[in-house]
């Protein structure tokens, strides 16, 4: 379901038509598995609109899970749940998240997966269901306000002379940064298990925004030095600024300082990540090189 700012959503058609919908799709395809992949992820429209957050990410859920239980396919169709690596947002005890450590949402997203309990319920009536808990997974068809495809966008319209700088927040975030090709087959791979259960799929790597940047630019051959500077925009006048600036905008009001999974029970069902971090880095980068020229090209009249 996707809704922008400008159409919201019916709440009368979430509520009875949406549903009934559902059921109507699932009885004429009689699927062997359902992804249910669906969410409202993004962290600022969260906050803006909690209500439609929940009802997104946990009451879409359960009208999934009922519509299974009512059409008597409870047997028939395996269900995956996209759970969120938010559930651990404040966490504290180590930065190693596994499925039994405690549950402390710090944001919107996370505070509604854990309204629907998505492990017990369906486990409750016998349902292969199972719960997977990934950790943040990109690629170059990431969304454009997500930070990492924000920076890449940005480096390459920098590098294309397109855009003078990249105006980021917290640098030193350290996120759990893996390709969502592989968290693809996780998904797979975790619906294919004898049992249902709960998996965290993880690289059990951590990096930090600042890593992510610099790498970002070394692709397209410029070398940014901030660590001494903090990329605060400080130097001396005549000197080169680099095209990187900090701004308070866009700091997160409850700001997560570290997210890092254990990929140890996933592996063990037979999946682990095969993309490093910085071809990940180096993918997102080319792809957005191509993607800016095409446009600036268009934008001049030109064609493919």
């Amino acid at each position: 379901m996707i809704r922008t700012r400008e159409q919201p959503v019916s709440h009368s058609l979430w509520r009875h038509d949406g549903f009934h919908n559902l059921i109507r799709v699932i009885q004429e395809v009689q699927p062997d598995e359902i992804y249910n992949l669906a969410a409202q992820s993004h962290v600022q429209v969260s906050f803006e609109t909690p209500e439609y957050t929940a009802n997104a990410d946990a009451t879409g859920t359960l009208r999934l899970l009922e519509a299974i239980r009512i059409l008597g396919l409870v047997e028939k169709t395996r269900f995956y749940q996209a759970s969120t690596s938010e559930l651990y947002g404040k966490v504290q005890e180590t930065p190693r998240r596994r499925q039994r450590h405690s549950i402390r949402a710090a944001r919107m997203r996370g505070q509604a997966v854990c309204l629907l309990d998505h492990r017990e319920l369906p486990r409750s009536v016998w349902m292969h269901a199972s719960n997977g808990i990934l950790f943040n997974h990109e690629s170059p068809i990431r969304g454009e306000t997500f930070v990492t495809r924000k920076i890449t966008r940005a480096v390459a319209s920098i590098h294309l002379g397109l855009q003078k700088a990249l105006y980021i927040g917290n640098l030193d975030s350290l996120r759990d940064w893996g390709h969502a090709r592989d968290y693809v087959e996780g998904m797979w791979r975790i619906l294919q298990q004898g049992k249902p259960d709960d998996y965290v799929l993880a690289t059990g790597e951590m990096h930090s925004v600042r890593e992510f940047i610099e790498l970002a630019f070394s692709h397209v051959g410029r070398r940014i030095v901030g660590r001494e500077r903090e990329w605060m925009n400080r130097q001396r006048r005549g000197q080169r600024r680099d095209p990187v600036r900090i701004d308070s905008v866009y700091f997160r009001p409850t700001e997560v300082g570290l997210l890092l999974g254990d990929p140890s029970r996933p592996t063990r069902a037979g999946w682990k990540h095969t993309v490093k971090f910085h071809e990940l880095v180096a993918e997102m980068v080319e792809s957005d090189l191509e993607t800016i020229a095409k446009e600036s090209r268009t934008r001049d009249g030109g064609h493919d």
